[in-house]
């Protein structure tokens, strides 16, 4: 109570926050009366004194408070810039279509425009100009000459936005890019180094991949630092499009996929399973009639684990009493006693469905119909026991034993394979519809956004789902992707030093927003008063009942020639929805993923008088809804939600297109029990037992403020999970994130580095020494085999006389090996062409990181996908992750400098050169001493001088002091003759017996 008092004298927190702020806008307005005596070429002329002023503070954060001091004015120059192009009645074209400039800021997009300059998200409702009111903190953030990004969902919003804001800054002397899909790198390059630029998150993503996984040279990349970003509809791309990590991925060296052989076999068990489970619906309708509820509630509860979308199915959850029963059944076995039972109802099934986990699982019936011969087909052996047998079998040679396990390991790999290939057909059959989460277009199948209803070409399911739903429709199916590159959203845009946002529905995410990008939101007012009136939620049984009060009250708005915006949640509705509309012959736009070239230009006229548009979820966001003449008067654009979202912002951005700038408007949304949110999330319960209470009919709806909470309750959990998902996501993804940073900055080093020899000789005076250790530090020193790894890795010509390694400490024999192998390379980077040879350096060094570096991510994602498993051992998986991939990523930095040195000497920048290099050296010829090549605890192959030449730069003493050498095999001329084969030399005995005896 005294909360609350205190609020109503003080205000909340955010009314405080923009009281503060008042002062500054009542200065920012009297900065623009001044200004109106300057000259346009005056008022340009503060652009530059301000720029040349800032760019000689060298710190960031000294420049950010001079950008603090000059900000009313600033601001005030972009407002006179504004005023004067509308005086003018200034004419441009902007995406081909002529516009004039019409816009001057409104106090409220002056308050907006100082929380976005300070790091915040301000939220604005839909209409308030949040497009112009982005302009104030990008021009005063620009003078800083780092760069200033705005960052939008579409293509189309970033080059109507560059090019229509684009008037005033190029009127104030600024420059303006924009990035485009399929811009070429140094189109790229340009628009990056211009004062402001505009793209979308995608763009900025995956250039910074490229720029920092990929690019071999300074000038291949095209990005110039991460100072200031804005980020529009700052909800729809931090949060909605977090839950997906951007990845650049190419095709897998091996793909060996069996969708093609099992999807006959899946599809028959699929109809089976659905066959199965209307007999047993049937069975259930039987039992209900007879008066036996519990029986029939078993049993349909039995057709939710098979087929949750069953139509028998969602037809009793209409009724209240079967739907208790059917609930109660589920209560019951859920139980901790009838686990057994539960594992026997399951079963019966051929598999099972969780829609919440999007999971579908194999019982033992469906795993006997697949593989009926074979029992085993579904289990995966137990590598570690085989092996050991395998390991304890004395009868064995080493060469039958490693046979044996790659066998083994061979059988495991096929099995695993076919589990995982059926598991995601399974998913692709029972799970991923056609029209809702993806389109066919092309003869390829393309994703859509659950979000924004629109396509994504180019993004592909990962884990082989994507080639499980190419092989259900029959497309073509592409090869498996390997992972080249990847960031998440949320670590992409923490690069930058100050993030802001905008967006019309931010507040009930607010938590989210701080705990994982630092970013508090405020809410700004509008600027007139909002007239829209929002409708409590009409309640239906059934979507047939719902989707038939939609149509009729479309029907009553058109004939009063009002428009009507109507929201719809998939592909399959809108269209469905569009059938209808058809058939009584209402003229009407649909707007949805297969159409979204055109979402702007039909958004903008669903404003006008008799127009209904039919829209998924929120296409065509970004651009305004201007009401047309004579609407205003009949109550302006009626919304029409046909069901309530997962994410109750997705709803008030429905909600807000209508009612902009004062406009009146209203809005109302449809609900259905069969609605997903309402089936997965429990609302229905509690409004069945009203339904009941007041025994409605069908067609009739329940209404009332009361069970708008009980919706939003629902929703309340879903935002929840889906928090919980996106915090977990970013979780695993901070550990690869400390991981890329290393391997990226270390990149970047090698990339800008003017010497990259430094590089080189810091890998070899970590690499050696560490070698050196794992060869001579332990109980017995392996001088021969230090010698092997040494001759195999160097042209030294080391022998053990030469060496002496006994003779010195461990690290005195590291300064050795040091010495010689630096004088060697040297020698070797005479003979190449000076120009050339700092390109070669680095390309050594990148080529590791770069090949290493993928192999890690492949084997990192395999890590993640098996790591959850743990939690079965009660470990926590994160923490399982975090101390696996500690050890995996030392030894990967291991690996790439291992794999510097072994490329040192076998790189070359002309042919020629390293053939005259080679010409210089010793040569020796090498033999093997066994069947296999000497490790680190095994014995070196024995070296025979052939007519060595005099070692350039050596003294002969020797010590081999200055000497590098080149080992040639030797060549046979005749075939490898095997050990048991008769002897070529005529004896008739096997060759082990006679020559090979002494060979």
């Amino acid at each position: 109570m005294v909360a609350w008092i205190l609020k109503k004298i003080l205000g909340s927190k955010n009314q405080r926050e923009l009281r503060r702020l008042m002062p500054t806008v009542r200065r920012i307005n009297e900065f623009d009366e001044q200004f109106n005596s300057l000259s346009d070429d005056e008022l340009r002329a503060k652009t530059a004194s301000w720029a040349e002023e800032i760019s000689k503070i060298p710190d960031l954060q000294e420049q950010w408070k001079k950008l603090d001091e000059i900000l009313p004015e600033a601001f005030a120059v972009v407002k006179n810039a504004a005023r004067r192009l509308k005086d003018r009645g200034h004419s441009f074209t902007v995406c081909d279509q002529p516009m004039v400039w019409d816009m001057v800021h409104f106090d409220v997009q002056l308050l907006g425009g100082i929380v976005l300059h300070r790091g915040r998200i301000a939220e604005m409702a839909t209409g308030e100009g949040k497009t112009l009111v982005a302009t104030l903190p990008l021009y005063l953030n620009a003078l800083t000459g780092r760069g200033a990004h705005l960052v939008t969902v579409n293509d189309y919003l970033a080059r109507r936005d560059a090019e229509w804001m684009g008037q005033l800054y190029s009127f104030l002397g600024l420059t303006v890019g924009c990035i485009q899909h399929d811009e070429e790198p140094d189109a790229r390059r340009e628009q990056y180094a211009m004062d402001i630029t505009y793209g979308t998150n995608s763009e900025f993503g995956f250039d910074y991949l490229r720029d920092n996984g990929m690019a071999t040279t300074r000038e291949q990349q095209v990005q110039r630092g991460y100072c200031y970003a804005i980020v529009d509809e700052v909800d729809s791309i931090l949060i909605d499009e977090a839950r997906t990590p951007l990845i650049i991925s190419g095709p897998a060296t091996i793909s060996t996929h069996q969708y093609d052989k099992w999807k006959p076999l899946i599809e028959q068990l699929v109809r089976k399973q659905n066959m199965l489970c209307n007999r047993v619906a049937s069975e259930a309708i039987e039992r209900f009639e007879q008066g036996d509820v519990e029986t029939g509630g078993r049993l349909m509860f039995k057709v939710k684990l098979g087929q949750p979308r069953n139509k028998q199915l969602l037809r009793l959850m209409e009724d209240p009493d079967k739907r208790r029963a059917i609930d109660k059944a589920e209560l019951s076995f859920y139980q901790d006693t009838r686990k057994e039972e539960l594992f026997q109802l399951k079963e019966e099934l051929f598999f099972t469905i969780d829609e919440k986990s999007n999971e579908a699982d194999l019982s033992e019936q469906g795993r006997s119909f697949l593989n009926p011969d074979d029992p085993n087909a579904f289990v995966l052996p137990d590598l570690i026991n085989e092996f050991t047998e395998i390991d304890l079998d004395e009868t064995l040679s080493p060469e039958e034993r490693d046979k044996r396990k790659a066998d083994r390991q061979q059988h495991c790999d096929t099995q695993a394979e076919r589990i995982h290939n059926i598991s995601q057909l399974l998913r692709a059959y029972c799970l991923f519809e056609k029209d809702v989460q993806y389109v066919i277009e092309d003869n390829k199948v393309v994703i859509v956004d659950e979000f924004t209803g629109r396509k994504m070409p180019g993004r592909r399911w990962s884990d082989g789902l994507h080639q499980a739903v190419e092989a259900k429709e029959g497309v073509q199916i592409d090869r498996e992707t390997q992972t080249l590159a990847t960031i998440t959203i949320q670590n992409y845009f923490r690069l930058y030093q100050k993030l802001a946002g905008m967006t019309g529905t931010a507040e009930t995410e607010a938590a989210e927003f701080h705990d994982i990008y630092k970013l508090d939101v405020n809410m700004i007012p509008t600027n007139r008063p909002v007239r829209r009136t929002d409708s409590n939620d009409r309640i239906y049984k059934t979507r047939r009942e719902k989707y038939n009060a939609v149509i009729k009250e479309i029907k009553e708005a058109h004939a009063k020639h009002e428009p009507v915006l109507v929201g719809t949640v998939s592909v399959e509705a809108s269209e469905l929805l569009s059938r209808m509309l058809k058939r009584e012959k209402i003229p009407h736009n649909v707007l949805n993923a297969k159409f979204h070239m055109q979402e702007a230009e039909i958004v903008a006229r669903a404003g006008q008088p008799g127009t209904v548009t039919i829209s998924t979820n929120m296409a065509g966001r970004g651009t305004d809804i201007k009401l047309g003449p004579g609407v205003t008067e009949l109550g302006g654009l009626m919304v029409v939600g046909t069901e309530r979202h997962e994410a109750r912002r997705i709803d008030r951005q429905l909600r807000g297109r209508c009612a902009r700038q004062g406009d009146p408007g209203a809005s109302r949304f449809y609900v259905s029990f069969e609605d997903d949110l309402m089936r997965n999330f429990g609302a229905a319960d509690r409004m069945t037992k009203i339904m009941e209470r007041f025994g409605l009919e069908e067609g009739q709806e329940l209404e009332h403020r009361w069970l708008n909470k009980s919706v939003e309750t629902a929703q309340k959990r879903v935002e929840q999970r889906n928090y919980l998902i996106r915090k977990r996501t970013l979780d695993f993804d901070d550990v690869m994130n400390m991981q890329r940073e290393v391997v990226y900055t270390w990149r970047n080093e090698v990339i800008d580095s003017e010497e990259p020899r430094t590089h080189i000789y810091e890998v070899i005076d970590v690499a050696v020494p560490a070698k050196v250790k794992e060869y001579l530090e332990g109980d017995e020193p392996n001088y021969t085999g230090l010698i092997h790894w040494v001759n195999t890795t160097f042209p030294l010509g080391l022998t053990k006389e030469k060496a002496q390694f006994e003779t010195r400490t461990v690290d005195e024999n590291a300064q050795f090996l040091l010495e010689k192998i630096k004088n060697a390379y040297e020698r070797k980077s005479s003979h190449e062409e000076p120009t050339a040879v700092k390109s070669l350096e680095r390309y050594i060094i990148l080529n590791a990181i770069d090949r290493l570096w993928q192999e890690h991510l492949y084997a990192m994602d395999a890590l993640r996908e098996g790591v959850y498993l743990r939690g079965y051992a009660q470990k926590d998986p994160l923490i399982e992750y975090k101390t696996e991939a500690y050890d995996m990523f030392v030894e990967l930095m291991a690996n790439i400098k291992n794999e510097v040195l072994n490329n040192l000497f076998r790189s070359t920048s002309n042919l020629q050169a390293f053939e005259n290099f080679l010409a210089t050296l010793p040569q020796f010829l090498l033999r093997e001493e066994g069947p296999t090549a000497p490790t680190a605890t095994s014995n070196a192959r024995i070296r025979h001088p052939v007519g060595a030449m005099a070692a350039v730069g050596g003294d002969g003493d020797g010590d081999g002091a200055g000497e590098v050498s080149i080992d040639l095999p030797i060549r046979r001329s005749l075939p490898k003759v095997g050990r048991n084969e008769p002897c070529p030399c005529g004896s008739g005995k096997k060759y082990k017996n006679c020559c090979g005896r002494v060979a």
